[in-house]
């Protein structure tokens, strides 16, 4: 079998994980590339008949897709609980661990995730790995108090960068905070490291999504779709 690229592993991914989702669910849709693969298949459904409850989404670009297919996005704080959120992820372990955030929108995300009775990913092979790491540890935090925390992360030998746009100004996220990511790989301790940024003052949300997941789907390059649940 011919090996498929990364933008068919990702459409694969997504229409394996569209199949999850049935009638009157309240469904989180997550954001990214893959996540665009997903919206399309969701829309695919919908015009054959597929009706929700809700849907809320983790970013303006995926409502803007979600909306231009016919869905109505509701905000997180209309809906009680979330049945079902299917999300991509940037790094995931073998336990299912995960490093989010790539794309800047982690607060929002991780609030829908734990949210939500299901969490699935959709990934391809790429983004799995042995441990996690691999890819820069996002941190958002207050501009007030940026610059200690960024200060602070250097001592602690976290190699920290500040998220720039383009243009190099500081990348802003949704709710107007910066961010910082990390430079650790892997990351040895990703519990104690969680507990650590989850305490310190400034830090708004880290992109550790930690015993969240509950499954993954993940699409091999020779055309196989594997899921793995806890």
């Amino acid at each position: 079998m011919t090996a498929m690229t990364q933008a068919e592993l990702k459409a694969a991914a997504a229409q394996q994980a569209a199949q999850l989702v049935q009638p009157g669910m309240v469904l989180g849709v997550g954001t990214g590339s893959t996540v665009a693969y997903l919206i399309a298949a969701l829309a695919r459904r919908r015009a054959a008949g597929l009706n929700l409850a809700a849907v809320v989404t983790t970013s303006n670009r995926s409502k803007t897709q979600l909306a231009a297919v016919g869905f109505k996005v509701s905000p997180l704080a209309e809906v009680a609980q979330v049945d079902l959120t299917i999300d991509g992820s940037d790094r995931v372990a073998p336990n299912l661990d995960g490093i989010k955030g790539g794309g800047g929108a982690l607060t929002l995300e991780k609030n829908v995730a734990v949210n939500s009775k299901r969490v699935v990913w959709i990934v391809d092979e790429s983004k799995v790995v042995p441990r996690l790491g691999g890819f820069p540890l996002p941190v958002e935090v207050l501009p007030i108090s940026c610059e200690q925390n960024f200060r602070r992360f250097g001592q602690e030998g976290l190699q920290p960068q500040y998220r720039l746009t383009p243009a190099g100004q500081r990348y802003v996220t949704h709710y107007g905070n910066y961010i910082i990511d990390l430079a650790i790989d892997p990351i040895p301790a990703p519990h104690g490291l969680a507990a650590y940024l989850d305490q310190l003052p400034g830090v708004v949300e880290h992109g550790l999504f930690l015993d969240i997941c509950d499954e993954v789907i993940i699409a091999h390059r020779d055309g196989q779709i594997e899921s793995r649940q806890k």
